[in-house]
């Protein structure tokens, strides 16, 4: 045989099997699909997506999952233009949100912040939360020598060891709490706040190493859309793997167990018949193996697909089941309970919500007297949102109200009637507005098991040695929001980083064929 010849044989498409349609699983799929490989996308419930997830409450499609992306890093917005959908990116209402101080004071939130930390804790915006005294108590900041030059971790220890309880249960906490469902002591700043702890030994001060970073950082708002919804994106990734030569994407497909060949994987997917419970979670754990016989009346069995590589795409707990079998050191490692957050979103009529009386949603400090820990005012935050109500009913509005942090969750054993009633307590407070029950036209609960942030002190070390580990089995890869911390500005790139080492790996291989077949021809 030649070596074009051998060259040519070795060149039809390899098949990469993608364990999971959420967002990685979907990102590292088309990316995958773009250079030409044979790609099958297998999903256990009857979602893709994962996160991104619209339904239709009081007429409105509406996001019931996340609403937005940070704009750190491009990576999001390129995906997003490269699926057709530049023209539709879009900005939130620059108005902003509001804080529930512990000090009963609603007030907008500082803008001149960085993880809710002040760079002028004199400022007017910054004395109208804190007050006065929280504001002299912040600018001892100033004055306060840098003791532990670089190697500060604990956030909420550094903002009340040098800006005071104030700064850190008013300004910092709320914000922590809305974008990690954590507290500030259990972020580390390294990765909460990237070059915050270079910029505060350079300058001395915290407020100084705020007020640095910002004026280095560029103009724009730190967080994006996608006119008719995040969902959209969703929509659009599978719309172009769906046309894609190559490509199969399978629903109620769990898999039940991954298999080493001498030719590359076995998969085996057992078809599942989809979840009509409502429950609202987006992730449906891997079945357990099954070593009985199977009822041939309800089940048709498990059928094998043959992969050349993995992406296994699934949250920490089924993919350490599914690996365990190729690495048994797995099996004792405990996965980290993720925080659960849920989430309660209300349609209604009021024409008082017009005026968006606190502005794009609050965030809410410990200690304020609230149940909830966020609510989102979705329609004063996205034009195209308010109008697509009020082309429904000239009043109408979308809020979403969100409970629980990680280790903690008071509401998780209520039924929906009891939930959308502190809902509604909740948002008459936060709104300065007394709701009455009736103008609600529809409400919607959902429960989110959010992947632990990367932030969390220990998580992101613990993610790498993890990732190691599971790369050292040879010819698979891994991601999601369990390796790379939640929100898709981790998310994506983190997936695009493992459907680009499968490629390289392929690539490697079609080489040494090529190489060897040409060493051959030379003998």
């Amino acid at each position: 045989m030649t070596a074009a010849a051998s060259a040519s044989s070795s060149l039809e498409p390899l098949h990469v099997v993608v364990i999971g349609g959420g967002m990685a699983g979907l990102v590292a799929a088309l990316d995958c699909a773009r250079v030409g490989l044979r790609v099958t996308v297998l999903e256990g419930s009857d979602r893709l997506g994962g996160a991104l997830r619209s339904e239709e409450i009081g007429g409105i499609p509406v996001e019931v999952g996340a609403e937005s992306y940070a704009t750190r890093g491009g990576t999001v917005r390129a995906l997003a233009e490269s699926v057709g959908l530049g023209d539709r990116i879009v900005t939130p209402n620059p108005a902003g949100a509001w804080v529930a101080a512990s000090t009963g004071v609603f007030a907008p939130l500082p803008k001149a912040g960085i993880v809710g930390i002040p760079s002028n804790p004199f400022a007017e915006d910054v004395r109208a939360v804190i007050g006065w005294r929280g504001a002299l108590r912040a600018y001892l900041d100033r004055v306060i020598p840098v003791l532990s030059v670089g190697r500060v971790h604990d956030l909420g220890a550094l903002v009340s060891r040098r800006m005071g309880r104030a700064v850190r249960d008013n300004l910092v906490a709320p914000v922590t709490m809305g974008v990690y469902s954590s507290d500030p002591e259990a972020l580390d700043v390294t990765f909460a706040a990237p070059g915050l702890n270079k910029a505060l030994t350079r300058t001395g001060s915290l407020s100084g190493a705020v007020a640095s970073m910002r004026a280095a950082s560029r103009a724009g708002s730190n967080v994006e859309g996608i006119a008719g919804g995040m969902s959209a994106l969703v929509d659009a990734l599978i719309a172009e793997l769906e046309g894609a030569d190559g490509v199969e994407i399978r629903r109620n497909a769990p898999v039940e167990t991954l298999r080493r060949t001498d030719d590359g994987w076995m998969v085996t997917v057992t078809d599942a018949t989809p979840d009509d419970s409502g429950s609202g979670n987006p992730t449906t754990p891997l079945p357990e193996p099954v070593d009985g016989l199977r009822d041939p009346e309800n089940d048709a069995g498990p059928s094998a697909i043959h992969a050349d590589y993995v992406i296994v795409a699934v949250p920490e707990a089924p993919a350490l089941a599914l690996l365990a079998e190729l690495e048994p050191a797995l099996s004792d490692v405990v996965p980290v309970d993720p925080p659960r957050v849920d989430l309660v979103t209300l349609v209604l009529d009021d024409e008082r919500l017009d005026a968006h009386p606190r502005g794009t949603g609050m965030l809410v400090a410990p200690g304020a007297g609230l149940t909830a820990k966020a609510m989102t005012h979705a329609t004063a935050k996205w034009p195209w949102l308010a109008e697509q109500a009020r082309a429904v009913a000239p009043h109408r509005h979308v809020l979403r109200v969100s409970f629980g942090k990680a280790g903690e969750n008071t509401v998780a054993h209520l039924d929906d009637p009891a939930l959308v009633e502190i809902a509604i307590r909740d948002l008459s407070t936060m709104l300065g507005i007394e709701l009455d029950p009736s103008t609600v036209v529809e409400s919607r609960r959902t429960t989110w098991a959010n992947a632990v942030p990367g932030a969390v002190i220990g998580q992101r070390a613990r993610s790498e040695q993890l990732r190691e580990r599971i790369l050292a089995i040879g010819d698979l890869d891994v991601t999601g929001g369990w390796l790379s911390g939640t929100g898709l500005a981790a998310v994506v790139p983190d997936a695009l980083a493992a459907a680009g080492r499968v490629r390289h790996l392929i690539a490697q291989r079609l080489l040494d064929d090529v190489v060897g077949g040409g060493a051959a021809d030379e003998r």
